[in-house]
């Protein structure tokens, strides 16, 4: 098993090169949309890390409890879906089904226990506003032949990244893998 490695910081040329590189994706092959969020979040992943790293800084530094609140409340959640998501027949399955779905669900779940605890602000801003960003990033920003050769190379399971394994256990890249195994047996069988 490959060591887990963090990705190197891209240069601002190569992660915002002008608006040449980026382009609406394709609303209706969600497929293909999915494809290039993905891809973007494992090359651009430090990148995006130092992002929402200056923005929950900023917002940290404006309520710091609040924010440690925030944080507290949705990695409890995070974690306590991936448990149940791996334990739990029913929830595993849908999981499998509808990955986004899944993930969508996380979040709510996120907002509704923040809005309890009366830290809606905060967390809409410290967590929700960097993931809106990445988001926005990752959907308009076009691949480049590193970015898929770079994706492949973690996809065949020879390179592991934080985000890899983070994507990973959200159940969005078991169908990426699968299809880069039959490739490979494929080539082997040749």
């Amino acid at each position: 098993m490959a060591k887990v490695e963090l990705t190197p910081l891209r240069l601002w040329d190569d992660f915002f090169p002008g608006w040449e590189r980026f382009a609406k994706p394709d609303v209706k092959d969600l497929a293909k949309w999915n494809n290039r969020v993905v891809s973007n979040l494992l090359y651009y992943q430090t990148n995006y890390l130092a992002m929402a790293i200056i923005v929950f800084l900023i917002v940290g530094f404006l309520n710091p409890i609040g924010m440690f609140m925030g944080m507290a409340v949705v990695s409890l959640v995070f974690l306590g879906s991936v448990w149940a998501g791996e334990n739990r027949a029913i929830i595993k399955n849908f999981k499998n089904q509808n990955p986004t779905m899944f993930v969508i669900a996380v979040m709510v779940a996120s907002y509704f226990l923040m809005s309890l605890f009366g830290g809606v602000m905060v967390f809409m801003s410290g967590i929700t506003f960097p993931l809106a960003l990445i988001f926005a990033h990752a959907s308009l920003r076009l691949r480049n032949m590193k970015n898929k050769l770079e994706n492949r190379i973690e996809g065949a399971g020879l390179k592991k990244s934080p985000m890899g394994l983070l994507l990973e256990a959200l159940g969005q890249q078991e169908e990426k893998l699968q299809k880069i195994q039959i490739f490979l047996e494929s080539k082997l069988k040749e």
